[in-house]
């Protein structure tokens, strides 16, 4: 499995998204994923499965150093002790001695970042993660972040497929030394019936969906699906065989002009 790395992390480069994911249909796809050469799982307080992605992760009988483990801290827990606190307990959910990466899921305007970013960074120390991360930051929040953040930052999360120009983060990614990993990279479907992703996939013997997760991986972005069928984990995985051209590549990214966000909500920072 091809990985991106940032800040001392190795993070493979297509993940599984476990978004909407519950009970023992999220154990299920988790240990199938996994099985099938899967290495990285993103989770969050939030989702509410924490402790079936743990099942999961038990059941497929894979190292567990062989396995990457995204969780997310809540923007409710940002305060310094909760935000330890929190943690801890995705761990004992999890029942993991430590996450390989932790992140902020949105920013928050209501907890002085420092705070927060100085929690994190705590959390780091003390080994209830590997790396420490953002996720849904601006080019200015990633800015003050970076400066703020006593312990180096691995990544920005944020949404991205080919209907939503990111260039701008991604270019504050690069130039801060950060990965991007990218949450509804296949813009939840759409691009499945999208005319240029599929005469693209024709060219190559594969689906619009793999062009469009190739597309990404392409451009150093880690891309973390989410499915809750056994044959898309199959689909999704099998894009390290073949390569876009660059006319290919620009094609898919002309797409972008559309400006379509499909993640959005009242607390969500002025976008770039």
């Amino acid at each position: 499995m091809q990985v991106v790395e940032a800040n001392g992390a190795r993070i493979p480069a297509l993940g599984l998204g476990t978004w909407e994911l519950r009970d023992r249909t999220c154990a299920r796809i988790v240990e199938q994923a996994l099985r099938l050469g899967y290495r990285h799982i993103d989770t969050a307080q939030v989702y509410e499965n924490e402790r079936e992605i743990g099942e999961g992760i038990r059941a497929s009988r894979v190292r567990r150093d062989d396995i990457f483990v995204t969780t997310k801290v809540w923007t409710t827990h940002f305060a310094p002790n909760d935000l330890e606190r929190s943690a801890k307990d995705s761990l004992v959910k999890l029942r993991l001695s430590e996450v390989d990466l932790l992140l902020l899921h949105w920013p928050n305007a209501h907890v002085p970042m420092a705070e927060t970013l100085g929690a994190l960074a705590h959390a780091k120390t003390l080994g209830i993660a590997r790396h420490i991360g953002v996720s849904n930051f601006t080019v200015a929040l990633l800015d003050e972040a970076v400066a703020l953040c006593k312990e180096p930052l691995v990544c920005n999360q944020v949404e991205y497929h080919p209907y939503l120009d990111q260039s701008k983060v991604r270019e504050a990614c690069h130039r801060l030394g950060l990965a991007m990993v990218a949450y509804s990279p296949v813009a939840k479907g759409k691009v499945k019936t999208d005319e240029t992703l599929i005469a693209i996939g024709k060219a190559h013997g594969k689906s619009a969906t793999q062009v469009c997760l190739r597309w990404l991986v392409q451009q150093n972005v880690v891309a973390i699906p989410r499915t809750s069928k056994i044959e898309r984990l199959s689909e999704n995985i099998e894009i390290f065989d073949f390569v876009l051209s660059d006319a290919e590549m620009a094609r898919i990214s002309a797409l972008g002009r559309a400006a379509v966000r499909l993640t959005d909500f009242g607390f969500a920072p002025k976008w770039d």
